[in-house]
């Protein structure tokens, strides 16, 4: 099985490092072989979030973005695949759609090999890159900010009754960050236009909870933003270019307000 390059990474110059870690199209072989035609449309990437915030660079902002689709791995999930809600989600190597549907044809399944090497070689690289970045930026500045970028369709009943915020903020219920970055955050986004709810149905997943530590001076943020800010309706995963530019001068506008807030200044 050949795996390559797990992840980009491009170094800032901020206390602020963003994480992508569900964006990512590559499929292994062996995956891409067990998977439905359905599956095989990638329905549930976090579609186009590189592209959304394509104004890291301008910011100084780092970068770490995963390039496999979480399909063949998740790397919101801890590696002992311990679940992480108490309500339906998915695991390290998901195995049903978000549609409830079956990700792999009848009787496909890969092989416990392939996802022993997909952790030593997707990963765990990932979470150690994670990890080195994070202790760079606390020497350098004092305190370190994760931005774990998600986003997801507006309508997932298999997760959530209704129609979800366009804008949700997770801190593990303030357990994963300063309260003033969260303060920060949510200021950003008043009279914006959109809807937005704090530590509600997504409360930020295993990068969120296991490198937000406050008391170590390490800050952890998710953010899943709805899709239906930036996408056109529709099944086809196109990108809305009107609504894309008016969603991402709120992103630059929120990633900005934790760029300018330092939570150890007194």
């Amino acid at each position: 099985m050949s795996i390559s390059k797990p992840f980009n990474f491009v170094q800032g110059d901020t206390p602020v490092l963003v994480s992508m870690p569900h964006s990512g199209l590559r499929l292994t072989q062996a995956v891409t072989d067990c998977l439905t035609p359905e599956a095989l449309s990638l329905p549930d990437t976090d579609w186009y979030i590189p592209e959304v915030y394509d104004f890291l660079s301008e910011l100084k902002v780092g970068v770490l973005k995963a390039n496999y689709s979480r399909y063949v791995i998740d790397l919101n999930r801890p590696k002992d695949d311990k679940p992480l809600y108490a309500t339906k989600t998915t695991g390290l190597f998901p195995d049903i759609l978000f549609s409830e549907r079956a990700m792999f044809k009848d009787g496909a399944r890969v092989t416990m090999q392939h996802q022993q090497a997909c952790i030593e070689h997707i990963w765990q690289p990932y979470h150690q890159q994670l990890s080195r970045e994070l202790e760079r930026l606390k020497q350098r500045f004092g305190y370190a900010i994760l931005f774990d970028a998600h986003s997801i369709r507006a309508q997932v009943p298999m997760f959530f009754d209704g129609t979800l915020p366009d804008f949700n903020l997770g801190t593990n219920d303030g357990v994963a960050c300063a309260p003033e970055l969260l303060a920060a955050a949510e200021q950003s986004l008043i009279n914006r236009g959109y809807t937005q709810v704090s530590n509600g149905r997504f409360k930020g997943g295993y990068i969120t909870r296991s490198h937000g530590q406050p008391e170590q001076q390490t800050h952890a943020f998710q953010l899943e933003l709805s899709q239906a800010t930036y996408m056109q309706d529709g099944a086809d995963y196109a990108l809305d270019d009107n609504k894309c530019a008016q969603v991402r001068p709120q992103l630059k506008a929120l990633l900005t307000a934790l760029v300018d807030c330092n939570p150890h200044k007194n």
